[in-house]
């Protein structure tokens, strides 16, 4: 007779299949009620809706909505094909949306479809789709994205609501950037006879500096008979015009949202106190509040440690076990690392204090704290040699995130740019909040995120003469939904104002 176990093991095996295949949402018609219910208990299986499962991790809490995050896009692509064959679209706007590589999870997905019966589908974590009785889209004006029918770019801005162009100005901006030519457009704006539509778009380039293409279409329409009138759809003027040639949909997201973001970030921070005159007094309070800086940080990313390690790892009183079992070792090794990559900062801090460029030290200076923060798990065995080099090869999702950080190739584009921008800003407190946040939005490695990007937060504090501040892991709520809030509302208000918050206090406090 089979043992639990192998049972167990049979069921995964079957499970294993499905997923080589390709298979992301699992019916149950593809599963045995036996191997269905096996799978479930020992949760490898989650219920998204009757009769649909996606694979799961047994180590997640209960109610953990990682999974579900993870395997959206690919469930909606593989549920709509199922229920409606090929006849179906996601809507203009959320087709805008895929197109400039913004995959957000949305609370609701908007489906087109002629046989849709305009009804609501209940998914889990309050996430929902909505299937709308339209017609949908045909040909060239059609294209697919990850198994996910959408519009294409030209015809989804053309379809897309005015209101929209505010709602989503960034992702709007981001995607006119990525028109080349006015005639990408005007074949569809002169076959349907969109007088209106052609002044909003026409306005819509002209917002972004690309005056041929805005009077191209205004002056091609008007040749045709057609009477339009330019008029802008967006509140306010690009705050960066986007060339749109040789340049990634990502890269041109960051420098739109760093320049729509600095001016909310400077209204609510405080003002920089310059750097100091005494430079070693400034780097020994860094070292002095580094067991309280080391401790928190931990914590917050879920390490067990206390006070009582951290300096006993600092003092070099450690005996890391390579047993990758052995969660003891591993809050020890991470000690070490964040020890090793602290002082590696402190270095970074110094040649700051001393008149380097912050952002050109930290894109120079990233990479070794990574390797320090790591290196203890490779001299133990736990990680491989190749684990340090560099940025990420593979697709990352962070745990309870609706933000999807971009792909791998992604993420070579974006981090040059983002260190641009870094370099050339000026103002202390825009280097500190977005260097941060745009640094965990783009999420550049498997793991380690957080801490780098703190690092990074207090190294850009130094530029500007603030003290070296604690993410306190009491208040980890505040600061990750502040995080999630700006990543998924495009709102860097409430993490500006968390930022803030902390930064004062410790300057009252000196």
């Amino acid at each position: 007779m089979a043992k639990p176990a192998e049972k167990l093991a049979e069921s995964l095996e079957i499970l294993h299949k499905l997923q080589k295949s390709g298979a992301i949402a699992i019916r149950s018609a593809n599963l045995t009620r036996t191997h269905r219910e096996r799978l479930i208990k020992n949760g490898f299986l989650q219920e998204v809706i009757k009769g649909w499962y996606v694979p799961s991790r047994p180590d997640e809490t209960t109610g953990e909505s990682t999974t579900w995050y993870a395997s959206y896009w690919g469930f909606c692509a593989s549920y709509l094909k199922y229920r409606f064959r090929n006849d179906w679209c996601l809507s203009p706007e959320q087709s805008i949306s895929i197109h400039v590589e913004n995959w957000t999870v949305p609370k609701q997905l908007l489906v087109r479809s002629s046989a849709a019966q305009n009804n609501t589908t209940a998914l889990p974590h309050e996430t929902s789709l909505v299937d709308v009785r339209a017609t949908v889209p045909k040909g060239k004006d059609i294209e697919v994205k990850e198994g996910l029918k959408v519009f294409s770019l030209s015809s989804a801005l053309i379809e897309s609501s005015p209101r929209y162009f505010i709602n989503a100005s960034t992702d709007v901006r981001a995607a006119l950037s990525k028109i080349r030519d006015a005639s990408e457009v005007l074949e569809r704006l002169l076959e349907g006879g969109h007088s209106i539509i052609a002044g909003r778009l026409a306005g819509a380039f002209r917002n972004i500096g690309r005056d041929r293409i805005a009077e191209d279409i205004v002056e091609t329409m008007r040749t045709a008979g057609y009477d339009v009138r330019e008029s802008d759809p967006f509140e306010h003027t690009a705050p960066v015009f986007l060339t749109g040639r040789d340049i990634s949909t990502y890269v041109g997201r960051i420098q739109l949202m760093w320049q729509e973001m600095r001016d909310q970030v400077m209204e609510i921070f405080p003002e920089s106190p310059g750097i100091p005159d005494k430079k070693e007094e400034y780097l020994k309070s860094v070292e002095d509040i580094y067991v309280t800086d080391a401790y928190h940080s931990l914590s917050i990313e879920g390490y067990r440690v206390s006070p009582e390690l951290i300096e006993r790892v600092r003092s070099g009183q450690w005996n890391p076990d390579s047993n990758s079992e052995d969660m003891e070792s591993r809050d020890t090794l991470a000690a070490r690392g964040y020890w090793q990559a602290s002082k590696a900062v402190i270095t970074s801090v110094d040649k700051i204090l001393k008149g380097s460029n912050p952002g050109n030290t930290v894109d120079k200076d990233h990479s070794t704290w990574y390797r320090e923060m790591f290196a203890p798990s490779v001299t133990v065995g736990i990680l491989g040699p190749a684990d340090l080099a560099g940025y990420r090869n593979d697709r990352v999702f962070i745990r309870k995130s609706m933000h999807v950080p971009p792909s791998s190739e992604a993420v070579r584009d974006a981090m040059p740019a983002f260190f641009e921008l870094l370099q050339n800003e000026q103002e202390p407190s825009v280097r500190v909040v977005l260097g941060h946040w745009v640094f965990v939005y783009v999420h550049p490695y498997m793991d380690g995120n957080g801490r780098m990007g703190r690092f990074l937060m207090n190294t850009m504090l130094a530029s500007g003469g603030f003290p070296w501040t604690v993410i306190p892991v009491e208040e980890r709520d505040e600061y990750m939904s502040s995080l999630e809030f700006a990543s998924v509302h495009n709102d860097i208000k409430p993490f500006a104002k968390f930022l803030a918050k902390l930064v004062s206090s410790r300057q009252k406090s000196d």
